[in-house]
This record gives structure tokens, C-alpha cells and sequence, in this order.
């Protein structure tokens, strides 16, 4: 996974546990604007998520966060 992901992908993580806690869960597409404007960035996401680690729709951003965090 590109560094900029990594960085979109702890970022958002942590918005959205500071606003809504701990156990907040998400979906890839929680790190990508309504506006489908980087399909590859997206596509990317989507294969990390669904093909490599084949996680269910929403996961605990604190998990999502902790496997970006250790380069899974």
C-alpha cells in the first residue's frame, strides 16, 4: 500500500475515533469523498481491504489503524 494511503487511512482513523470513540467501526469507502475522483487510490483501498485481509464491510477503525500502523 502507497505512504499516502497509509497516512489517509490513520487520519481518518483517528477523526473518527476522537469524534464518535473508541469503538467506532468503518468501511474503506469512509476514507474516500462521495466524488469518485482517484479511482486507483480507491481500488487500492478496496483490494487491501476485501482480496488481501478479506475483513468484513465495517471494522473497528482502532484495528484498521493498528494493521496500517504495522504494514499489513
Amino acid at each position: 500500500m502507497r505512504a499516502e494511503l497509509r497516512v489517509k487511512i490513520i487520519h481518518v482513523c483517528d477523526k473518527k475515533m476522537a469524534s464518535k470513540g473508541e469503538n467506532v467501526g468503518l468501511s474503506f469507502y469512509a476514507f474516500f469523498a462521495n466524488k469518485n475522483d482517484n479511482p486507483a487510490l480507491l481500488m487500492e483501498a478496496a483490494t487491501w481491504w476485501i482480496q488481501t485481509h478479506q475483513l468484513d464491510h465495517f471494522v473497528k477503525a482502532k484495528t484498521i489503524k493498528q494493521m496500517v500502523e504495522q504494514g499489513l
